[in-house]
Formats: C-alpha cells, structure tokens, sequence
C-alpha cells in the first residue's frame, strides 16, 4: 500500500521490512524497497532495519544517510545510550537484547554459541563503523545523567515527568 500510495509529499516510516523470510530473501526485498522508495517515491523516509548490509547505500544513493541508537557493551552488558549517533552500527546486539528480554540463560549462551559458528562458516567483509563520537563505558552515566539533569525544565515538568525523570537517573546511576 505504501509503495502504491506514497508521493514525494509523503513521510513514510519502514520498521524491520524483509524480517520474516529467509536472510537473502528479506535483505533483497528490503533493498529493493530502499531504492524504489528513494527513486521512484522521492519522499523523506525512515528506513529502520537489522540488515547491516543495507548502510552501504548511503555511498550509492543520492539522500540516504545512516543512523544508529547508541549502545556499549561492557563484558556481557550492554547499554543503550539513548543518543542518535550518526553512521551504521557495529553489532545488532540482538542476542544481548534476548537476554534483557528474559531469554533463558542457557538459550542465550546456544544461541551465542551458533553465532559463532555461524559467523566463522560465513565470515563477513570487514567494514567501517562512523560514529560521531567515541563513548567511554565509564563516562556513559555520568555525562548522560548531568546531560539529562540539564535538558530538564522544572517550569513545565510535571509530577508524573519529574517520577519518571528520577526513575531513569536512578538507573542510570545503577548500571555505572
């Protein structure tokens, strides 16, 4: 309906487009609607997807630009920053995510154990990450808390904002 509907008036938002099939399958058909979204639509356009590969279009079409969620791993953590940063990912933390998802703890250490066996039978190219910055694991509370502290305005924060504020700091702070 989109790919039929949508004009250069449009903004359209793709969440995960291809998931679902076989990994060739949905990185083709994800492509494929990448291209025709951006040469035949011509609309702004936010194009959310696991597919790695797929931030190499923004060298070969005109107005794709790539954006990643922030996030560090420390040992077996990780950490989503809360921060945009510009430039492709360097990991899906997909198994990670299963895990703070409540995956059982012996599910989780398979499936890191088949990642690997995945990753050494069908190695990938090497690639360069941009990022636009560099965050240390020990300056991520720190500076996200004074970060949040600061965007605060207490003229229009509401109680249920300033609870809500509080509990975030608080975690912040926990995982530092």
């Amino acid at each position: 309906n989109i790919l039929k509907n949508a004009t250069k008036r449009s903004l359209i938002v793709y969440d995960e487009i291809g998931r679902g099939t076989s990994t060739f399958d949905g990185m083709s058909i994800a492509q494929a609607v990448a291209e025709y979204t951006v040469k035949k639509i011509g609309c702004k356009t936010m194009f959310a997807t696991h597919y790695h590969e797929l931030t190499g279009l923004e060298g070969r079409l005109e107005g794709v630009v790539n954006y990643n969620i922030a996030a560090k791993k420390k040992g077996e953590e990780i950490i989503f920053l809360r921060k945009i940063l510009r430039g492709g990912t360097d990991d899906s933390y997909g198994i990670e995510v299963a895990r703070l998802a409540g995956v059982p703890k012996e599910v989780v250490k398979r499936a890191k154990e088949v990642l690997r066996e995945l990753e050494t039978a069908n190695p990938a190219p090497a690639k360069e990450v941009k990022t636009s910055e560099n965050v240390s694991i020990e300056d991520v509370s720190g500076r996200e808390i004074i970060s949040k502290l600061e965007g605060i305005d207490l003229n229009i924060t509401t109680p249920m904002d300033a609870m809500m504020i509080l509990n975030e700091l608080k975690k912040l702070a926990e995982n530092r």
